[in-house]
């Protein structure tokens, strides 16, 4: 979604959600910056050379890596789900920036919402499927 204009510049926007996560992702031309909640992105991701693959997977694909900047708000849940939803933000603004991007991030699942998350405790189980243990005497 073409979001603003700032000092002559577009901003792309787009969010991403993954388990309880939700990250707000701005994409602006740039020099390839990656900053997550005022940090820069390979610090708040601990250095996870993983979380920031996946993270970056829709600009590396495009080999736009080094084209655009990125801002994200995120937050909820922890870094995997962190990761996972900005990698979904990305793509989704990547498409606002190209409509032409669609049909590549498409077609590498980029753009497919994971919608598992924790399924919910119920009563008379110690967790959402187990059981107390059974005695027969």
């Amino acid at each position: 979604m073409l979001s603003s204009y700032n000092n002559n510049k577009v901003i792309y926007s787009g969010t991403g959600r993954r388990k309880t996560s939700i990250a707000r992702v701005k994409l602006i031309p740039g020099s390839g910056k990656l900053i997550i909640n005022g940090l820069p992105g390979e610090s708040y991701l601990q250095f996870s050379p993983n979380y920031l693959r996946i993270s970056c997977a829709p600009l590396n694909i495009l080999g736009l890596h080094k084209e655009y900047d990125i801002y994200v708000k995120t937050q909820g849940g922890g870094l995997t789900g962190q990761a996972d939803a900005i990698r979904l933000g990305l793509a989704k603004a990547l498409c606002s920036v190209n409509p032409e991007n669609r049909i590549t991030l498409k077609s590498e699942g980029l753009l497919r919402r994971d919608a598992r998350i924790k399924e919910r405790k119920k009563y008379g189980l110690r967790k959402a499927r187990k059981a107390p243990q059974y005695s027969k005497r």
